[in-house]
């Protein structure tokens, strides 16, 4: 090869070189991008992130002694909070806490008053038109609370004559529905909140409260007789919870997915389940001994958002 072809081969190597080196520039830049999008701007914005919780789902998100919101959904949110922190570079974002109840909880996801909902919300296809939600962190489904010297252990038992659940809830309209499909003679009444249809099974105003067995469980173990009170009865509705976040963000999203995925995977979360499953919690210092169901633990091997 002569000089000059050899001289020509060089220059097209250079070139080609020259065009690898500027993609690979291109390319980590585009990598280095801080994420953009509705909810992060407005944290960059603000400095803060609002997280939803509510007053009474125990163990999931409910008030502490103090009056300040504790549980398992808060735990995993301080979690996904410190991630935020780190993927945005954003060490100092703090955390305002909102109390939300079943009635207004969506709503002011939808409507952008807070970045997260940290509760015992399910995440199904209705739902999904209004707001967005990530892997689930529970499955559990509705069953019956009755008092402990009532026979009733069905939905259809003949001394079943009246029926509470909250109010905007997936285990009211499953109570609507089974009603409707069995022509059942059934009486339901909506309470606006957990405490107070537990109440009403209490005074005798309704014989069952139906909801998620795992907030039954949680209502009766913060009750001064836990033993006058029994949860009943087969599933009703099969519930995978999940933390809420708003509609249409996919790159707060993809973080928020990204850290409860890491949780998952890396087996961090079931402590975090232990403490508050299977250990003393607060305020009584009483443990719900609910251990790891085989249907939370199987959809942990693939967690995904995507639920029926």
């Amino acid at each position: 090869m002569s000089a000059v072809k050899t001289l020509r081969v060089w220059i097209r190597i250079a070139g080609i070189a020259c065009v690898f080196a500027a993609l690979g520039v291109a390319l980590s830049a585009r990598a280095e991008t801080p994420p953009s999008g509705p909810v992060i701007d407005r944290l960059r914005a603000e400095g803060r992130i609002v997280i939803a919780h509510r007053s009474a789902s125990v163990p999931f998100s409910y008030l502490g002694p103090d009056g300040r919101p504790i549980g398992y959904a808060l735990d995993l949110c301080e979690r996904l909070v410190q991630a935020l922190r780190q993927r945005l570079e954003l060490p100092e974002l703090a955390v305002v806490h909102r109390l939300v109840s079943p009635a207004d909880r969506l709503d002011v996801i939808a409507q952008g008053q807070a970045q997260l909902e940290c509760g015992s919300t399910t995440n199904n296809a209705e739902r999904r038109q209004r707001v967005a939600f990530t892997i689930p962190h529970y499955i559990t489904g509705a069953r019956l609370l009755v008092r402990a010297d009532s026979p009733i252990d069905r939905i259809d038992h003949p001394a079943l004559l009246r029926v509470v659940s909250t109010r905007n809830t997936t285990p009211l309209a499953a109570v609507r529905r089974i009603k409707a499909m069995r022509n059942l003679p059934l009486d339901i009444a909506e309470a606006d909140d957990h405490e107070q249809a537990l109440r009403q099974v209490e005074r005798g105003e309704a014989q069952a409260f139906v909801m998620d067995d795992v907030l039954l469980f949680g209502l009766i173990a913060q009750r001064p007789d836990p033993r006058a009170l029994a949860v009943r009865g087969r599933f009703l509705t099969t519930e995978p919870l999940a933390i809420m976040l708003p509609p249409g963000d996919p790159a707060f999203k993809a973080i928020v997915d990204g850290e409860m995925r890491r949780l998952i995977l890396g087996h961090e979360i079931e402590a975090i389940y232990r403490r508050w499953f299977e250990q003393p919690i607060p305020p009584h210092g009483q443990s719900l001994n609910l251990p790891m169901s085989y249907l939370l633990r199987d959809s942990w091997k693939y967690p995904s958002d995507q639920v029926p």
